[in-house]
């Protein structure tokens, strides 16, 4: 799979209920190959494995991703942590079996960069800043998707 990063989370630790006393990583980020299909990607593994992974690419790179394992997705749970996305399935990467590199293909980099800026979600499904003052009453406790652009970046 090749395809752009366009999201990415931290890598967090968690205790390992198989091996107590020691602790399994993740990671998530989400790939894009065409302007409607987008994936997300989980990994899990040991810290050895999992730090230099998520060191090894960033938000904007292009990425390779060889022998993941292919999974449906639990929506519910999944899209509680997750963008959700247009997939009814998942990546998982195994430390034993799977790769990711960055691509250095000029031609197809520049291809895949260009979606790196499309919204992920439905251009009917945003709320604007505008319509959140002008209702926010009526919009209280609701879950919003916002479509916004930074103006300026200043300390």
């Amino acid at each position: 799979v090749i395809g752009v990063v366009i999201g990415k989370t931290d890598v967090r630790g968690f205790p390992d209920r198989k091996n107590i006393g020691s602790e399994r990583y993740t990671f998530s980020f989400t790939i894009r190959d065409s302007p409607t299909y987008f994936i997300n990607v989980n990994s899990w593994g040991r810290e050895e494995y999992i730090r230099p992974l998520s060191e090894s690419f960033r938000v904007g790179d292009c990425v390779i991703i060889e022998n993941p394992l292919v999974q449906t997705k639990e929506a519910e749970r999944e899209e509680k942590f997750n963008p959700v996305t247009p997939s009814c399935y998942k990546l998982l990467l195994s430390e034993n079996h799977s790769v990711v590199k960055r691509s250095s293909r000029y031609d197809m980099d520049t291809k895949l960069l260009s979606l790196l800026h499309l919204p992920v979600r439905d251009p009917q499904d945003y709320y604007s800043l505008g319509d959140i003052i002008a209702n926010g009453q009526s919009l209280d406790g609701r879950i919003l998707n916002l479509l916004a652009a930074v103006m300026s970046v200043s300390e």
